[in-house]
């Protein structure tokens, strides 16, 4: 799995699943990602549920929360 990150802060975004793959894509299409590479954080935001989906994409994104885009599925479970 790719390591990038790409500067977009989802807080604030539609919470549809499929707005926040859109916006991601987009983003890093903008930011120059090669279309496999968000393949590849789409598929495996895709391979569970809801809250893995969100700590997939935040955990690619740099500006998710103060920053701090480093989330585990346990933490979104507590909120």
């Amino acid at each position: 799995m790719t390591d990038k990150k790409i500067n977009l802060n989802l807080v604030g975004l539609n919470g549809n699943a499929f707005s926040l793959m859109g916006a991601f894509q987009s983003q890093a299409h903008k930011e120059g990602w090669k279309q496999e590479d968000i393949d590849e954080v789409l598929t495996e935001a895709k391979s569970s549920d809801y809250n893995h989906l969100l700590v997939t994409l935040m955990n690619h994104c740099e500006e998710v929360n103060d920053g701090d885009c480093e989330y585990d599925e346990e933490e979104l479970e507590d909120e």
